[in-house]
């Protein structure tokens, strides 16, 4: 990751002027030296720090992805308190200079280090989830990480330590200086100087906290806005999207249990519609044995419904109305259309000549009770899409355009779009059929007398539709005939 190699690289190359400021303002041994004397060993110091940690960054690539972040928090931390000791060795062994001068080095590079490593650590942590997500792939977090309050907890204390603990060192330095210059600088001139050494040591750490505190919430808003996106896709029905799980903490344990959440809804969701199609077919086939007609009807009638939606839903009228899930539930609520005929007696459901006027309005009344055995449902077990339309459908699919249909007479668009569309599947479908009264009559002849019903009997943006996909009409019905129904 070139972007980590880069903001590594000016981390430390701040971190080598600070230190080399830092170095003067809180040890009067390190003061005391040349430019040369101070900076060359830092220089060379920070170099050989910075190849190591360049060089071991191929090694941290290649760990799995889940322990790159603690591995690299780890290694720049170390590669500091390591390079302050051997630079408090070096002024002890070159320029003898006390102990005291040699853990104000380790204290001043551990403090730097601290806070690069915090800061370097979080964004490796941002550019791991970016590409994890980019690339579809999945961190498996540990069961039971380190706690997010613990960390919470000693990053605070931690802060507040070392800013405390550098100010103090500062102070100390300042107040040997005091005492050595005496008299010889004006107090004011002196009490500026101290001021503003103090200023720029809190200054710098709180610039360094700051930066942390952005770059976890950078990292945070990253999980949170990933976690609500999935959440409101789930709220809308989409069951196929998972949360990216980008980190080995709480976090990425939540994001875990999320997507298990997902999938376990998933599977539920996929059994209880597998149920649902089963008591659907089931009833439907009951209705469709007890009349002339046989299974293909059902499949035939649904699948001319769904293409006729289909097509409707290209239309600006129709688009907010039959959008994907509607259709999906005209398709499978269309099997439907015919279970009030369980109501109606064998020996006029059966009769295989014409009906009598009474044994016809008796035969009308299967599309009443077909509703009113849904409604039934709905009050018992609650409302919802699927039976409001399977109710639609039984009720209004032998309505009229022009008002003359049953059982209300209903005109226009008062009859709903599911009736529009089941009335001329129906009666496509029985043209098109062997009953025993009459042979099954060829696609031309039955579109002809749909035709014939253009805003009579039938919708005429329903007819439009029929007439662009009339082709797909004879496809369905060479797919679903009688035969293959029974087989299946």
């Amino acid at each position: 990751m070139q972007a980590i190699v880069r903001r590594t690289s000016f981390h430390y190359l701040t971190a080598l002027i600070l230190f080399s400021v830092y170095s003067i303002q809180v040890c009067p041994f390190l003061d005391s030296l040349t430019t040369a004397q101070l900076l060359i060993p830092i220089l060379v110091a920070f170099c050989a720090q910075g190849a190591i940690r360049v060089t071991l960054e191929k090694r941290l690539n290649q760990l799995p992805y889940k322990q790159q972040v603690n591995s690299q928090f780890k290694l720049d931390l170390s590669l500091f308190l390591i390079f302050g000791a051997l630079l408090g060795l070096y002024n002890w062994l070159m320029h003898g200079f006390p102990l005291e001068s040699g853990g104000k080095v380790i204290v001043g590079m551990t403090v730097l280090g601290y806070l690069i490593a915090c800061e370097l650590a979080l964004f490796r942590e941002f550019k791991l989830a970016q590409m994890l997500r980019d690339s579809d792939q999945q961190l498996t977090p540990d069961d039971n990480p380190y706690p997010l309050t613990q960390k919470f907890v000693w990053f605070a204390a931690i802060c507040a330590i070392a800013v405390i603990g550098v100010v103090f060192l500062v102070i100390n330095k300042d107040l040997e200086w005091l005492v050595h210059t005496g008299d010889s600088i004006p107090l004011k001139t002196s009490q500026r100087y101290i001021l503003g050494e103090i200023v720029f040591v809190i200054g710098t750490m709180m610039l360094y906290i700051l930066a942390i505190i952005i770059g976890y919430s950078r990292n945070l808003k990253l999980f949170i806005t990933a976690e609500n996106q999935t959440l409101a896709q789930v709220s809308r029905g989409e069951l196929s999207v998972q949360v990216p799980v980008t980190s080995n903490d709480e976090f990425g344990l939540m994001a875990l249990h999320t997507n298990q959440m997902i999938n376990a809804l998933a599977e539920r969701t996929r059994e209880l519609s597998i149920t649902r199609d089963a008591s659907i077919l089931g009833l439907a086939s009951l209705a469709e044995t007890r009349d002339n007609e046989t299974g293909g009807h059902i499949l035939r009638t649904q699948n001319y419904v769904r293409v006729l939606a289909e097509h409707l839903s290209t239309q600006e009228k129709y688009r907010a109305e039959l959008d994907a899930d509607t259709i999906d539930l005209l398709h499978k609520s269309a099997p439907l259309h015919d279970v009030g005929k369980v109501g109606i007696p064998d020996s006029i459901l059966l009769k295989p000549g014409k009906l009598t006027d009474e044994e016809f309005e008796i035969m009308k009344g299967h599309a009443q009770i077909g509703a009113d055995a849904l409604q039934v449902a709905e009050a018992q077990l609650g409302s919802n899409s699927f039976l409001q339309i399977a109710r639609e459908i039984s009720l209004t699919h032998h309505e009229k355009w022009d008002g003359r249909g049953y059982p209300n007479g209903l005109k226009g668009e008062e009859i709903p779009i599911s009736g529009r569309l089941m009335a001329l599947a129906d009666v496509y479908d029985a043209l098109t059929s062997k009953r025993v009264y009459k042979p099954a009559f060829s696609h031309d002849k039955a579109r002809s007398i749909i035709l014939e019903g253009n805003g009579s009997h039938f919708d005429p943006a329903v007819i439009e539709a029929f007439l662009a996909v009339e082709q797909t009409f004879i496809d369905i019905a060479a797919t679903y005939t009688d035969k293959e129904a029974e087989a299946a």
